[in-house]
Order: C-alpha cells, then structure tokens, then sequence
C-alpha cells in the first residue's frame, strides 16, 4: 500500500520502476536489497515512533487548555438548552 502510493505520489509509470528495480539489483546484488530494505523499514518505524512522541507531548502540554474548552463548551450548550 505504502509503495503504490509513493509510486503514485512520483508519478512514475510502470516501465520507469522496472528500470530503478533493475538499477538498484545491479548496485548492491540480490544480497543487498533485504539488507536495504531492512534498513529503510528500521528508519521508517524510528520516525513513526518520533513523531508519535512528539505528538503525545503535544498533547500532554495542551491537555489542560483542552478540558477548559471543553468545559466551557459544555456550560454553552447546557444554557442553549434551558433557552
């Protein structure tokens, strides 16, 4: 799913992706490319999990604003309904 879509997003066509394919297995060899492969996953979980990070201390740090808001919002909704 994630290669279709990175295909799509270069708009490559079909013959142009044989062609990088056949480019990298003559590079690094039919040894190389799990090797590759197991390393471009490596990082891709590395950043998945950084930017999971990231987003929980936004979060963490704007929990406090957010249960305002949502406090206030419910008091507006509560005397919209008494009306």
């Amino acid at each position: 799913m994630i290669n279709s879509l990175f295909i799509l997003f270069l708009n490559l066509g079909g013959g142009e992706v044989v062609l990088i394919l056949f480019v990298i297995l003559l590079l690094f060899g039919g040894k190389g490319i799990p090797n590759i492969a197991k390393a471009l996953g490596k990082g891709i979980r590395e950043f998945k999990d950084a930017a999971g990070g990231i987003q929980k201390d936004i979060q963490e740090s704007t929990g406090g604003f957010t249960k305002q808001i949502n406090e206030q919002i419910q008091e507006v909704k509560k005397e919209i309904e008494k009306e």
